[in-house]
């Protein structure tokens, strides 16, 4: 059923939406416990809700995107990889801004998406900038926008895409090219826990850290000033998110959790209480249902993702007792799935891969070259089990450690204390992949038919 034919409410009187969305940022935000200062984006979650377990359905861009906009998994709308290596969303998926242009608003993209390679128009989008995807450089871009919407009845619909803090981590837009704050002596690793504490981590976080509050956070805070000053905030439901895990090794590129954690801010006046934090178990598979409910939009009944809306609203809601994740092609050929559960996490191994897939924009970075020999040369397990109450850090496997191809006389047994929980983690994944069509299931997934 498509919004239009769901929802009767008239149009002029529902709010206009705001989405930023950012690169590869995680929940790298003070807001979310780290150490970075980042005031503007945190006053999101002051003035409206934190999702504090909020995932994504790939711990990569494009097919990360795709799950946001359809409320389907990667494998089941096809987009298995990046955009611009031939797995770009087809023309007749039914994305958010389709679903809102259906009940009359406009709908606009400024800056970055990666769903397909060129024309975004295809995506449902009335009208593109995209001229620049800097952080900074859509400031200007998106005052004159909502200043050109100031007087207008329609809800609107707009999609503030910024390439921040994408590899590589950038400064043109600084005056002297460098980032102020940028000591790696300074770093605290402890929001680093998976990676040795060596200079090329310390370089590399500590430009992170630094981008964040010099580049990204004061870009936000003048696009939510921006919506102030046209006199349409308190009209607008403004959500802040971010495609997937940190650009850094064991997170970009694996179904560990700094590699499918996401920040995700809400605001919406007398809507979203604020100051609320929410420890239920989202993943942005769920972002388009929430997105139309939270507008008064009945939401597809079809997709795999459900609506938290009522959960931001203070009303019952059954939440989520698990969460799956997964990764097939990104530079190579990498098959993953996962299911994560509030305490365990179960990742199925389907080639033979190093232990950890390291994305090819952060392989030769800093942070990459330090650890190339110990993530790049072992080989990874058949089967990952986490215990996430006792190892958040994910670094004891309390599976077999059999590899690809090896029988289990070859390998050292599971914990015998966790028998029971792997069983069940790998029959219910597995149960997921049937219901869903997984390819996977078939044996290798080729690459893209690029014509």
């Amino acid at each position: 059923m498509s919004a239009e034919e769901s929802s009767t409410t008239d149009s002029s009187t529902r709010p206009n939406l705001v989405l930023v969305h950012c690169h590869d940022l995680g929940q790298h935000l003070g807001c979310y416990g780290a150490d970075v200062d980042s005031p503007n984006i945190d006053r999101i979650a002051v003035d409206g809700a934190r999702m504090a377990n909020s995932f994504c359905s790939a711990p990569h861009c494009s097919p990360s995107r795709s799950s946001m906009m359809t409320g389907y998994y990667p494998h089941e709308n096809g987009v298995m990889g990046l955009a611009h290596m031939g797995w770009a969303l087809g023309d007749d998926w039914q994305t958010l801004p389709k679903h809102l242009r259906e009940v009359g608003y406009e709908t606009a993209l400024l800056g970055f998406q990666h769903e397909v390679p060129d024309e975004p128009e295809r995506l449902g989008y009335d009208y593109v900038d995209s001229e620049t995807k800097r952080a900074l450089g859509l400031v200007d871009v998106v005052d004159d926008f909502f200043a050109e919407r100031a007087d207008d009845d329609d809800p609107f619909f707009v999609s503030i895409g910024i390439e921040e803090p994408h590899r590589p981590f950038r400064r043109e837009y600084l005056p002297d090219g460098t980032y102020d704050d940028a000591d790696p002596d300074a770093i605290d690793l402890d929001d680093f826990p998976y990676l040795p504490d060596a200079p090329g981590v310390r370089e590399d976080a500590a430009d992170l850290g630094a981008l964040i509050e010099e580049v990204l956070d004061p870009a936000v805070g003048q696009y939510r000033e921006s919506l102030v000053n046209a006199g349409l905030a308190e009209e607008t439901l403004f959500v802040f998110t971010t495609d997937h895990g940190l650009a850094i090794p064991r997170a970009k590129g694996t179904c560990y959790d700094p590699g499918i954690e996401t920040a995700l801010l809400i605001h919406q006046p007398d809507a979203v209480e604020g100051g609320e934090v929410h420890d239920a178990l989202v993943t942005n598979v769920d972002f388009t249902p929430t997105m139309l409910d939270l507008l008064g939009i009945d939401p597809p009944t079809d997709v795999s993702g459900e609506s938290f809306a009522p959960l931001l609203r203070g009303e019952p809601h059954e939440e989520r007792d698990q969460i799956f994740a997964e990764m097939t092609w990104h530079d190579r050929y990498n098959p993953i799935r996962a299911v994560r559960t509030e305490r365990y996490k179960y990742v199925r191994n389907f080639s033979v891969l190093p232990k950890v897939f390291v994305p090819m924009d952060v392989a030769p970075t800093a942070s990459g070259r330090e650890v190339h020999e110990q993530f790049h040369v072992p080989q990874r397990p058949t089967e990952e089990l986490y215990d996430l109450e006792t190892d958040p850090h994910e670094s004891e496997n309390l599976a077999s450690d059999r590899k690809p191809f090896e029988t289990e006389a070859m390998a050292g047994d599971p914990d015998p204390d966790h028998v029971e929980v792997l069983d069940r983690l790998r029959d219910e994944l597995e149960a997921w992949m049937a219901s869903t069509d997984d390819p996977l299931l078939d044996g290798p997934v080729p690459y893209a038919d690029v014509e």
